[in-house]
Order: C-alpha cells, then sequence, then structure tokens
C-alpha cells in the first residue's frame, strides 16, 4: 500500500515525538559515537565548509529561483520559491521553540573527551543547521521529483547532518531530530500552499 504525502508527514511528526521525549537523556552510544567522529583537532576544511553551506544555500536556492522566475515572468517558479522560503521560516521557528523548551546543552559542555570547533552558547536539541538543510532538500524533492536533484540534496543535507557531530556540537539525536523536523516544515508548507494558496492540485 502506498502511503500518501500526509501519512508521511504525519509518520515524521511520530517519530520525531518519539525522539523529543528521551532528549534530555543521551544513550552511551551517542556519546561515543561523538567521541569517535569528533578529532582533537575538529578544524578540518571541509566539514566547516559543508556545515556553513545549509544558511548559504538553503537561502540562495529558493532567493534565486524566484528571482529568476519573476525576471522570465514564471509564476509557478515564484510560488516554488515562496513555498521554500517558507518551509525554512516554519523549521526555523520549531526548532528555537525546541531548543527553548527542552535546553540540552552542548555535547563538550557535559562530558569530557569532546572538542567543539567553536564554543557556542546555544541549545543543542535539535541541530539548527540539519532542520534547515533538510527543509531544502526535501522541498526540492516535494517540488520537483527528480532523481538528480533530490538525491544530491539529500546526500548534501546528510552531510551537513554528519559534520555538525564531526565538530563536536551535536548528538546524534540532535541531527536525527532536525532532520525530521526540515523534512516536516517542508511537508507543512507544501501542503498549506496546495490546501489554501496558490498551487493547483493534481
Amino acid at each position: 500500500m502506498k502511503l500518501s504525502k500526509t501519512g508521511v508527514f504525519f509518520l515524521l511528526v511520530l517519530s520525531f515525538t518519539c525522539i523529543a521525549t528521551s532528549s534530555k537523556a543521551q544513550a552511551g552510544w551517542e556519546v561515543d559515537f561523538v567521541r569517535n567522529a569528533n578529532p582533537a583537532n575538529p578544524n578540518n576544511f571541509v566539514f566547516k565548509s559543508l556545515s556553513s553551506t545549509d544558511y548559504v544555500l538553503s537561502a540562495g536556492i529558493p532567493l534565486g529561483i524566484f528571482a529568476v522566475s519573476y525576471f522570465q515572468h514564471k509564476t509557478e517558479g515564484e510560488i516554488n520559491g515562496v513555498e521554500m522560503l517558507a518551509g525554512l521560516g516554519i523549521t526555523t521557528v520549531a526548532t528555537e521553540l525546541l531548543k527553548s523548551v527542552i535546553k540540552r546543552p552542548r555535547p563538550y559542555t557535559t562530558y569530557s573527551g569532546i572538542y567543539p570547533d567553536a564554543i557556542d552558547n546555544g541549545y543543542s536539541f535539535p541541530s539548527a543547521h540539519t532542520s534547515i538543510a533538510f527543509s531544502s532538500a526535501t522541498s526540492l524533492a516535494l517540488i520537483y521529483h527528480k532523481w538528480y536533484i533530490t538525491v544530491p540534496a539529500y546526500v548534501w543535507a546528510t552531510g551537513v547532518g554528519y559534520s555538525r557531530i564531526y565538530l563536536g556540537q551535536h548528538y546524534p539525536s540532535d541531527v536525527m531530530a532536525g532532520a525530521l523536523t526540515g523534512a516536516a516544515s517542508a511537508y507543512a508548507s507544501h501542503w498549506l500552499n496546495k490546501k489554501f494558496f496558490f498551487r493547483k492540485k493534481k
């Protein structure tokens, strides 16, 4: 039986809820995972660059789509850009709300043997970098339905998530929750657009 998009969305929310309920406690394997992935000197150019691409690409892609479509008078492209930006807005708000409610400390503030690339005073759960990257990847998948767009987008988003662990900033469950938050936000934006705004139902 094929799962509908609405079903997938609610499955993502349910999975996220399961992670969130145990978010304040870290399993031993999570701490070990971070220690094994995170070197004593995490200032690796590749991973630091990959981690920093999420904000640039996540904002740049929809703005670029909107700008090009605007000048070419392509309404569908403009709608696509707005939908992606709305998904980013939803995931940003959701992520910050969860951080303020759950208040999980960064791994290096709780455990020894974890070396961050930089000190961040913000909370750890969920990973904002990961949620933003997965919101963008999921929006691209929902809008364009092309494997050569979807696969690279998710590979990039997964790389961003792993880079946050490598840099000592997050636990694996932070990254998983960020991925679910981002994907759910993109689904929400896509659904709202179809239900109430511009996109025509197919």
